[in-house]
């Protein structure tokens, strides 16, 4: 499926909350959170949101035989592209779903379960030909493949939400998103967590000045995920779960203040690889 040696995070859906497809989303993607990632002669997903649906397409004509799909958390903006998934239908493809922030008061099937049933939809989850679910306590490490380490955080977002950081032949990748941040202090548990990352993707769904009306919605601001990178010495910041009320031309305003607060972060767009350890430069279709 993929070489050993490769480690690389394509993004299919960068956007947060509700999907914004448009002519005023182009550059940066209107589809919602959906990552790809190719390390150690394995698949790994995380997130389904509406960017899962291209991605399967593509998966279909692959035809992979395992496919791990990780939550960090199951909000329906990260959930609803499964039901739309291809190779969940599919004979031949083992699929399993990973989620760290349930337990105890409910399960990933169970969860799930309810997306997929009727009024809301008409095709109940039972239809997955070879699916499996698996619980796990945010915290623990995870081995997807020999050399790969997969170790988890949680994140303060309502109902919980669970952050990943991949490692891998020296390098590493971190997924920050959803998570909050307490005004004018550091999430001392997520710093660790990324300490010394070559790439961290973080939680920037608004600006410091939109955070003051929205305490408690469980997100943070590009200017948090600068202050976190510096005190955790990260190579490269990629803003992520962009806001569906900033348009291209917000998001390339961000970008720039951003980029000129700290060199080589980025806004993340659909369709952009990154490979740990080297620089990502923002490439527009």
């Amino acid at each position: 499926m993929t070489d050993a040696a490769e480690f690389t995070v394509k993004f299919w859906g960068t956007r947060g909350s509700i999907a914004c497809p448009g002519p005023e989303t182009v550059r940066f993607g209107g589809n919602t959170t959906c990552f790809e990632i190719r390390v150690g002669g394995r698949l790994l997903i995380i997130d389904g949101g509406t960017g899962l649906r291209p991605l399967g397409k593509v998966l279909a004509e692959e035809r992979p035989k395992e496919v791990d799909l990780f939550f960090t958390h199951t909000h329906f903006d990260h959930v609803c592209g499964v039901p739309f998934f291809a190779p969940a239908y599919m004979k031949g493809t083992r699929l399993r779903f990973h989620a760290g922030h349930l337990l105890p008061e409910t399960t990933l099937k169970d969860t799930l379960c309810n997306l997929m049933i009727a009024p809301l939809f008409p095709v109940p989850i039972h239809v997955f030909t070879e699916c499996q679910f698996q619980d796990f306590r945010v915290g623990v490490e995870i081995r997807p493949a020999p050399g790969v380490r997969l170790t988890t955080c949680p994140l303060n977002h309502p109902n919980g939400a669970c952050g990943y950081r991949i490692d891998h032949a020296g390098h590493s990748v971190c997924i920050i998103t959803d998570t909050e941040h307490v005004e004018g202090e550091l999430d001392r548990r997520v710093v660790e967590f990324v300490r010394d990352a070559d790439v961290m993707i973080y939680d920037a769904m608004f600006t410091d000045t939109e955070y003051r009306h929205h305490v408690g919605w469980g997100h943070s601001t590009w200017q948090q995920a600068l202050k976190v990178a510096d005190a955790a010495r990260v190579g490269q910041v990629v803003l992520f779960h962009h806001s569906p009320d900033h348009d291209d031309r917000a998001m390339a305003a961000i970008e720039r203040e951003a980029a000129a607060a700290r060199p080589n972060t980025i806004a993340a767009r659909e369709g952009m690889v990154l490979v740990p350890g080297e620089i990502a430069e923002p490439v527009d279709p």
